[in-house]
């Protein structure tokens, strides 16, 4: 029973924030469409078994399946919850239907509606983020260096205590933070880093190295650092609330921080500077949802807003059946006047699904193989 209850605390929490930001995602294809004129046939949240729905005035079908690890809105036209065109319905439809029909909107409008299920993610994220830096308030540590690892990239460079960080790589930094997404996305990269030492600046040059951390639940990330901590002097550390425009240029600096860092990380896995050991999939995102709302509502909330950008780039990704996939599709047909024959996008739809599956066999495999045979 103990260990129902266990499992129940990962599961439910993981159900929660995956459904509110799937639900928001396909809410901007949603709103997008409906302004476009195209009719939705359904919206829902999860896949297979339908557990309830209702119908709306517009003949839109709203459910929730059985399967909550995703969503999907069908418009007039689509083929399948995937949104492959309906080649044939198609052909067969009428002056009328073709007036509601996805397939039958411009390429300007479809792409529109694409989109939006990505952009509705970011929208989504920054306006968490922003909730929390104008209720909860951000950390800020003054960027002064407390102490220095010995034989850690900063002690060779030189950096010593009580210097103040003034930029890196040309980024000025105001506190930690600023330096820490500098460092992040640098493993096997040199850093340029500016600080100031009795009244004088000067300029070393460092090269970030990973190292392993083990965080309060025992889950390993390896991390890039130089080696240094801020000072613990008083009023260096403190957290700060932000007013709404603040807050607001906060939370796209945060949401565009997730987004540069993951592709940084994504090219140096093909570069080999990075393992795949921080792939993660359901399984990694349910155990992570479980341990944070353990922190307390604002470190879900956190997580939240770190998923949905994080879903939001996943969508953009040029692969089919992915939204960049239809963008994909939609830049060949504006290039090319006409779109890509039934065949060839069939083609396409089939190696997406393969990559797709590819993708959640691998995350899949990596969770097991980190969580349990650690």
């Amino acid at each position: 029973m103990e260990s129902l209850f266990s499992l129940a605390g990962y599961i439910v929490p993981f159900l929660i924030v995956l459904t509110i930001v799937v639900f928001f995602h396909e809410l901007g294809h949603f709103l997008v469409a409906r302004w476009n004129k195209v009719k939705v046939e359904a919206f829902s949240v999860g896949f297979g078994p339908e557990l309830f729905g209702f119908n709306d005035r517009h003949g839109t079908r709203w459910k929730l399946c059985a399967v909550p690890l995703g969503g999907y809105v069908k418009f007039l036209g689509d083929a399948n919850a995937a949104s492959a065109p309906d080649f044939e319905g198609a052909e067969a439809m009428t002056e009328e239907e073709r007036e509601g029909s996805f397939v039958h909107k411009r390429v300007g409008q479809r792409a529109a509606v694409v989109v939006a299920g990505p952009v509705a993610n970011f929208i989504l994220a920054i306006v968490i983020f922003s909730l929390i830096f104008m209720t909860f308030g951000r950390f800020v540590a003054d960027p002064v260096v407390g102490s220095v690892d010995p034989g850690m990239p900063a002690a060779e460079a030189g950096i010593m205590p009580g210097d103040v960080i003034l930029s890196a790589n040309g980024t000025k930094v105001e506190n930690f933070v600023d330096l820490q997404r500098v460092v992040a996305p640098s493993a096997g990269r040199e850093v340029d880093i500016v600080v100031r030492r009795d009244g004088k600046e000067l300029t070393f040059t460092l090269q970030p190295r990973m190292k392993e951390r083990v965080d309060r639940f025992g889950n390993k990330q390896e991390l890039s650092v130089i080696g240094i901590q801020s000072s613990a002097d008083a009023g260096s550390s403190r957290v700060e609330r932000a007013g709404p425009v603040e807050a607001v240029g906060y939370a796209v600096s945060e949401t565009w921080f997730i987004v540069s860092s993951t592709i940084s990380y994504l090219g140096d896995i093909v570069t080999g500077r990075q393992s795949t050991d921080q792939l993660g999939g359901p399984i990694r995102i349910a155990k992570v949802s479980g341990e944070v709302a353990t922190l307390g509502p604002v470190a879900l909330l956190n997580l939240a807003a770190v998923l949905s950008v994080s879903i939001g780039l996943l969508n953009l990704f040029p692969i089919p059946l992915l939204d960049g996939g239809h963008l994909v599709f939609y830049a060949i047909e504006a290039i090319r006047g006409r779109p890509l024959g039934e065949a060839a996008q069939e083609i396409g739809y089939r190696i997406g699904l393969a990559l797709v599956l590819l993708l959640m066999f691998f995350a899949t495999f990596n969770d097991i193989t980190q969580i349990f045979l650690s």
